[in-house]
């Protein structure tokens, strides 16, 4: 936590145009509680923070919060984890992700609304969320930032679509091929965005890209490996099979799947093939990677970070070209 007010500062100095906090083994907001108070223009999201373990309530304190220590410039990324860490690893129930999501943003705008618009009734009835009680005491507040983007994310034809009826972004998983982006994600975020009546521009998509850069070839081999594994780790999950059907690799699943059930970790990694790693990375020198993601994701995305991030005193002038390209 100490290092967060630096990194951010020299984030925002670099010219980046955003700042995204993940929720792994740390919580996902408390970061950019520290980097709202210490910038003055970066962007400042999650991609993303659960939203199952927490109740919409909750989160929309924290976020209303967000919203006014940045002055507007906060953006909440929503996303939902599998059924096994939601009930093993948080303790609550697993329900259905789409129909329960879709509440959860809706129950999160009429919340925001009834703070915005001070004096109205909170009225949110849902199958699963239900808000009627908000009291001038328990009442945040006010403030001129109460119009909170929400994203939400995935990779599944169903997450994709409520994405596109009544989300302003949707964080396209980094577990993504550009193939699997054009032929299953944007054709069902377009067609909730038929459904709601909404453009493309309408919906900002954004995700972290698997990006392999060095300088010699033994920063080029270690960058390799990095992502290898990460393949590895995300691709056993079965959820995310689909990315691997697309590619013909759909078996690569059930052997990683056998393999994290034995613990063999180490293993995993052999898993992904040459041809694999080098579909889903982007690989490149400081000087070329800015255009080769660019045409990798010619038409499909709006917003892109690098999975592994920006360390700040390392590649900084590298960085703040990178930053140029994408952002001048």
């Amino acid at each position: 936590m100490h290092e967060v007010p630096g990194l951010a500062r020299a984030a925002e100095q670099a010219g980046f145009d955003a700042l995204w906090s993940a929720e792994s083994g740390s919580d996902a907001l408390l970061p950019l509680a520290l980097a709202a108070v210490n910038t003055e223009r970066i962007k400042l999201g999650t991609a993303v923070v659960l939203a199952f373990p927490r109740s919409p309530m909750a989160l929309a304190y924290m976020s209303w919060d967000l919203a006014r220590a940045s002055k507007g410039r906060f953006i909440l990324g929503l996303g939902t984890q599998v059924k096994g860490h939601i009930e093993r690893r948080f303790s609550t129930p697993w329900l259905p992700p789409v129909p329960r999501m879709r509440e959860y943003i809706e129950s999160l705008r009429a919340i925001f609304k009834c703070w915005s618009e001070g004096g109205r009734k909170l009225s949110y009835q849902g199958k699963y969320y239900n808000f009627s009680l908000m009291t001038p005491a328990f009442t945040p507040p006010h403030h001129d930032y109460g119009n909170i983007p929400l994203y939400t994310s995935g990779l599944n034809k169903h997450m994709c679509q409520l994405a596109g009826e009544l989300c302003d972004g949707f964080h396209v998983h980094p577990f993504h091929t550009a193939k699997f982006l054009r032929d299953n994600v944007m054709p069902n975020v377009e067609a909730g965005l038929r459904k709601a009546g909404r453009d493309r521009k309408d919906i900002t998509i954004a995700t972290g890209a698997f990006v392999v850069v060095g300088r010699n070839d033994e920063e080029l081999h270690s960058a390799r490996e990095a992502v290898r594994r990460q393949i590895a780790f995300y691709g056993s999950t079965r959820t995310y099979k689909p990315v691997f059907d697309a590619h013909g690799w759909g078996d690569t699943t059930m052997r990683l799947n056998e393999k994290t059930a034995r613990g063999d970790w180490k293993g995993m990694p052999a898993e992904i093939t040459d041809e694999m790693l080098d579909t889903f990375a982007i690989s490149g020198t400081f000087d070329n990677i800015a255009a080769k993601v660019k045409a990798n994701y010619e038409g499909l995305l709006d917003r892109v970070s690098f999975y592994f991030p920006y360390r700040p005193g390392r590649d900084d002038e590298e960085w703040r070209r990178l930053a140029m390209s994408f952002n001048a």
